[in-house]
């Protein structure tokens, strides 16, 4: 009932560790305003589930890696409903290659989406954090933001860049009791690794498995609650010791 009157913002949410973020928050009693660009039948799928157990989900489309399109949507949505609770900046892509074979739509399409959409989702919503002096922001890294991988120059160079603006924000927005940190995930079982080489990457993982969505989405809902509030410039890993 203490997270009933607040909203937290999950970018990326109709699949994978997004869904299992807005799930998990809605279960904590956070109303979830669950973002979506392109996958809106995931998107409704997920509202169902949440509203089947009781909880609390409206939906939100816009593109991240297009900046008018998430300053008009989310000032609209700001100037109707206040601010946020928490935003978790899940939503990413990749485009995997070696850097040789590497092309320009490849690397653009990343660092646009990725490190781009940091700026061009909080830049509309970090105003009314501040007048509210409260909040959690998190956003979601990688271990190849935090150690490099091969065949993902561009993803590692945006999810570092993701990393370097967490911290300087965090910074930024301390005296305004908001906190902000990054979770970096390592081997999630999500589709976005189902072409990987998972017999390779597994004996790399001191732990020997792949992580779940729902470990990544505990963390996340510690983040988010009030117990959390000294927690902040932090990059917290969830990659079975990789990393």
């Amino acid at each position: 009932m203490e997270n009933s009157s607040k909203k937290v913002l999950v970018t990326g949410s109709s699949g994978g560790i997004g869904r299992a973020i807005a799930i998990a928050c809605a279960r904590a009693g956070y109303e979830v305003v669950a973002h979506y660009n392109s996958g809106k039948d995931k998107a409704e799928s997920l509202k169902s589930e949440i509203e089947a157990f009781g909880g609390k989900c409206t939906l939100i489309q816009f593109n991240i890696s297009d900046r008018k399109d998430c300053f008009e949507k989310l000032e609209a949505w700001s100037d109707e409903n206040g601010a946020f609770w928490g935003i978790v900046l899940n939503a990413g892509i990749c485009r995997d290659n070696a850097f040789p074979a590497l092309s320009d739509e490849n690397w653009d399409d990343v660092l646009h989406t990725n490190l781009d959409g940091f700026y061009n989702v909080l830049k509309p919503l970090v105003m009314p954090l501040c007048r509210k002096k409260q909040g959690r922001i998190i956003t979601i890294s990688s271990v190849s933001g935090m150690i490099g991988n091969r065949g993902q120059v561009n993803y590692s160079a945006s999810k570092a860049g993701i990393i370097g603006a967490t911290k300087a924000l965090a910074v930024e927005l301390a005296s305004r009791k908001i906190t902000v940190n990054c979770i970096a995930p390592g081997f999630i079982q999500t589709d976005m690794v189902k072409d990987a080489p998972v017999e390779e990457i597994l004996s790399a993982i001191p732990m020997k498995r792949a992580g779940q969505p729902d470990e990544v989405a505990a963390l996340a809902v510690f983040l988010l609650g009030e117990s959390a509030g000294y927690i902040t410039r932090q990059v917290i890993s969830v990659n079975g010791g990789l990393a």
